[in-house]
């Protein structure tokens, strides 16, 4: 076996690895519904080290607070999945590493979880800079509609969170 993740993540995670090793880049990710699959797919690549600084895996809200210092107040008024908590994830875990670049994952893999306004499939992402203002928020919230089970929405999430590590 050559790694427990798809093709496609670990290609994926090679390019962005290789990418960041060429700028002397240093990354960052807080991670929950993925669980730790960002940091799993990057430390697949040999050479990641020089790469990754730290993975959080916050899946919790009390630990999205107390690892990442996500505010109580914003989780209570957006919710876990909102662009304002995966904000909040991405400056944390910028602010606790020495990374140059933060990615935040947050979201409902399913299949229970959804609501109305939050289904299966809805996932926030939040890239934060070293030096950016943070302020100018970098965050999406995306619907993978198409996902049939939790484990789609997780590689979907996946897939995105290693695209917004590319410089």
């Amino acid at each position: 076996m050559d790694s427990i993740l798809p093709a496609e993540i670990g290609d994926l995670a090679r390019k962005v690895v290789e990418a960041n090793i060429a700028l002397g880049r240093k990354v960052a990710v807080a991670e929950s519904c993925t669980g730790g699959l960002v940091a799993a797919a990057l430390t697949e690549i040999p050479g990641s080290s020089a790469v990754l600084d730290r993975g959080f895996v916050t899946y919790s809200n009390e630990s999205k607070m107390q690892l990442l210092g996500v505010s109580e107040d914003v989780i209570d008024t957006f919710g876990a999945v909102s662009i304002a908590v995966a904000w909040s994830m991405a400056q944390g875990a910028l602010k606790k590493s020495g990374a140059d670049v933060a990615v935040a994952i947050t979201g409902v893999a399913g299949p229970d979880g959804g609501t109305d306004q939050k289904p299966v499939g809805t996932v926030v992402f939040a890239c934060a800079r070293r030096g950016e203002d943070p302020e100018a928020h970098n965050a999406e919230l995306k619907l993978f509609a198409d996902a049939k089970t939790r484990a789609d929405v997780r590689f979907q999430a996946t897939i995105c969170a290693l695209e917004l590590l590319f410089p």
